[in-house]
């Protein structure tokens, strides 16, 4: 299956692969590419033979956070357009989190903000040792909202905390010990290393499967549509802010924002 911005294909055992297909682009984030990857969780997880699906990038990326165009248009948009878009990348990730097969993450490149979102709803994402990742959105004056519920049920508040909210970038080794990712591997073991997490799938009920990993969100952090409705309208609060708008108006002019030393 070809969408405009994701790929989806399957192969003979019933492993299927999820691409962010913008490779020009380090796999940004648009609006096209959220409700794509919901149709594309949809059709995964209503087909009988996908067994597992793995999400990775095309390029040298994984995913570079929101596409610059999005966040042009934000920057001019009414708070209604804002919600709307910020809904879409929340409704992107509850798909994919609540998508009924295990989810692997092939983590191929960098990752920032949005893109630590996706990382975060897989099941288990194994990196390569020169990715580099990092939570930028209060580098604009904004705030990680709509991935935070998913950030933080994949950290834990106390490690998150580390990174959450400095920008600071950090590297594949520090994700891991952070609990971003599971493994850390060479790019030239990444496929094999994919193999390895997805090969038990193999030999499991699909049925048990889905229903443990059902079980396990069940019990685990609750994000249902207040949690969602709430991260949305705070990521539309910061975008009302003076300091959003003149860290927008410097990453597109090139220039300092007035808080940076």
């Amino acid at each position: 299956m070809n969408f405009d911005t994701v790929r989806v294909t399957t192969d003979e055992i019933g492993v299927a692969t999820l691409t962010l297909g913008r490779p020009d682009k380090h796999n940004a984030i648009s609006g096209q590419m959220t409700a794509e990857l919901v149709v594309a969780a949809e059709l995964l997880a209503n087909d009988d033979r996908v067994r597992a699906v793995v999400l990775t990038g095309e390029g040298d990326s994984f995913c570079a956070g929101a596409d610059l165009a999005w966040m042009r248009a934000q920057a001019s948009a009414a708070r209604d357009e804002r919600t709307a878009e910020a809904k879409k990348l929340a409704l992107a990730l509850r798909a994919l989190n609540e998508l009924s097969k295990p989810l692997i993450g092939r983590i191929n490149g960098q990752a920032f903000g949005g893109g630590l979102g996706l990382m975060s709803v897989c099941d288990i994402a194994i990196a390569v040792d020169t990715a580099r990742f990092g939570f930028t959105e209060v580098r604009l004056g904004l705030i990680p909202a709509t991935i935070s519920p998913y950030v933080l049920a994949r950290m834990g508040e106390g490690r998150a905390r580390r990174v959450f909210m400095s920008a600071r970038i950090f590297d594949a080794n520090e994700a891991c010990e952070l609990g971003l990712v599971s493994r850390v591997v060479p790019p030239t073991d990444l496929e094999a290393a994919v193999e390895a997490e997805v090969r038990p799938y193999l030999s499991a009920s699909p049925r048990a499967v889905a229903a443990a990993k059902a079980l396990a969100r069940r019990l685990g952090s609750e994000i249902d549509d207040a949690v969602i409705s709430e991260t949305v309208a705070l990521l539309a609060d910061a975008w009302d802010t003076t300091d959003a708008a003149d860290g927008i108006a410097a990453f597109f002019d090139r220039r300092r924002p007035r808080w940076q030393a």
